[in-house]
């Protein structure tokens, strides 16, 4: 999955369909979940806040931006971590990142 938004825009909102590794939706009742972004190439987080679960039946989360988060051009890789009920922590998607592109813009 590839997003693109341009530097300093806070709209729209990264949305996703958060599944497991054989493809079926996971089911939010209950859980927590935070969106983690970095630069690629940098073990540096960028971002660590609060996603927000619009369909917990159905998996489906997004983050909304703050400026500060899009203030830097470049290529991130990112990811959703959920924390279930019992404590246990898994990250989406768990065989890659989410790719996302800040690209400059004009003023």
């Amino acid at each position: 999955m590839a997003f693109y938004i341009k530097q300093n825009d806070t709209s729209p909102a990264l949305q996703a369909t958060l599944k497991d590794g054989s493809g079926v939706v996971i089911d939010l009742s209950g859980t927590s979940v935070r969106f983690h972004m970095r630069k690629v190439g940098d073990n540096n987080v960028k971002v660590d806040d609060a996603a927000v679960i619009s369909d917990a039946d159905g998996g489906v989360v997004y983050y909304s931006w703050s400026s500060s988060d899009t203030d830097t051009i470049g290529s991130f890789e990112a990811e959703f971590e959920v924390t279930y009920s019992g404590g246990e922590i898994e990250s989406f998607p768990n065989n890659k990142f989410i790719n996302v592109e800040i690209t400059d813009d004009i003023t």
